[in-house]
């Protein structure tokens, strides 16, 4: 089944992925990837799990923490979706936050290819790979909050290093705020899509 989503088309040979966090829809992000990547395309879908009303990419943590299974299974269903749009993997950014964020991250970990790159706000790795991949110097940011009770910046100083044993090239950030977002993440993703032209 293809994902619900919004498709805006972009002057640049870049689109970003837009992945929203728990209880935000397709729309949620469309102002800030518009914002801080102006010119390029936005491609937004809607995560397909429900869990206590809100949507999500895949479901929140248990007591044994993410089911890989499922996470496993929610990254194949996002990434061959990807296949059918019109959009070059080689210039597809995440722009992800919290669910969506850590979503995006799953998927250069366990689809690598699939998109170039991410920046992730206020993500935390959901699996480790039985095997690292090799991600070859794919550009990653990830902004986390010194506040953040949801997600420790801990968890995504881990997902950092995660990231980097694989091959990526990894900035991080840590704000002072808690788990939303602020200005200085908005400034810092700018800089970061910038670069991405």
């Amino acid at each position: 089944m293809p994902f619900i989503h919004k498709f805006i088309p972009g002057r640049l040979p870049v689109t970003v992925l837009l992945l929203h966090g728990s209880g935000g829809d397709e729309s949620d992000l469309l102002p800030i990837g518009s914002a801080v990547a102006p010119g390029a395309a936005l491609l937004s879908p809607l995560g397909k799990v429900v869990q206590h009303g809100a949507r999500r990419f895949f479901s929140y943590p248990g007591a044994d923490g993410f089911d890989f299974d499922e996470v496993r299974t929610r990254v194949d269903e996002l990434a061959d979706w990807l296949t059918t749009m019109p959009v070059d993997p080689t210039h597809l950014y995440a722009l992800g936050y919290s669910n969506g964020a850590n979503m995006a991250a799953a998927m250069m970990l366990l689809r690598p290819g699939s998109i170039a790159g991410a920046c992730l706000l206020r993500a935390r790795a959901a699996v480790t790979p039985a095997e690292i991949p090799a991600l070859s110097g794919a550009p990653v940011l990830i902004s986390a909050g010194q506040h953040d009770h949801i997600i420790p910046a801990s968890a995504s100083e881990t997902l950092a290093q995660l990231l980097t044993r694989a091959g990526a090239r990894v900035d991080i950030a840590i704000q002072n705020a808690g788990h939303d977002l602020t200005p200085a993440d908005f400034s810092l993703a700018k800089q970061w899509f910038a670069k991405r032209y």
